[in-house]
């Protein structure tokens, strides 16, 4: 028992970093996410939602299936990764880091600017790819299941060989 306490002593403090979180960062599912003029925050994450900046961001921002709505003379400091959605900069609006966007595009007004590396994949189509392996694996469980199923299955047998219509009866005959 003292073993288990002196070394949840000793890694305590290595792992206190990990559960710090800055009380500027926004996080949010479903609910859009507004900075306010004069406000300035961290690092934004979206699920589902729009994420509209009228202040500062001194951090990235990470969506999923959510739009980023950039005022005019608005500055993002970090890095801007979206999967299927917009990056939408006002005029004079800038993102100092790079640029990630598959199944979305960029617009840009005028004197707008990103200053990193700009990867862009235009084209709903590409939303297919993350979920591919799982269209696979399901597609493999059904085929499987298909199989299973077909050769448990007794077909009835008929007398004489004649199935089911009719097909095969002799004619001529009466049954």
């Amino acid at each position: 028992m003292r073993r288990l306490l002196l070394a949840t002593l000793l890694f305590l403090p290595a792992a206190v970093p990990a559960f710090a979180s800055s009380a500027q960062d926004r996080v949010g599912v479903g609910t859009d996410i507004t900075i306010a003029d004069g406000e300035t925050v961290g690092d934004i994450a979206c699920a589902f939602c729009t994420v509209r900046v009228h202040g500062e961001v001194r951090g990235d921002i990470a969506t999923f299936f959510g739009t980023v709505m950039v005022d005019s003379g608005r500055n993002i400091s970090g890095d801007v990764a979206s999967l299927g959605g917009d990056l939408v900069l006002g005029q004079d609006a800038s993102v100092g880091g790079d640029v990630a966007i598959a199944a979305g595009e960029v617009k840009l007004a005028s004197g707008a600017a990103i200053r990193g590396e700009q990867t862009i994949l235009p084209g709903r189509l590409w939303l297919l790819i993350p979920f591919a392996p799982l269209l696979i694996v399901a597609g493999v469980i059904w085929l499987i299941v298909y199989i299973v199923r077909r050769n448990r299955y007794q077909f009835p047998m008929y007398p004489g060989g004649v199935g089911p219509g009719g097909a095969g009866r002799p004619r001529g005959r009466g049954v």
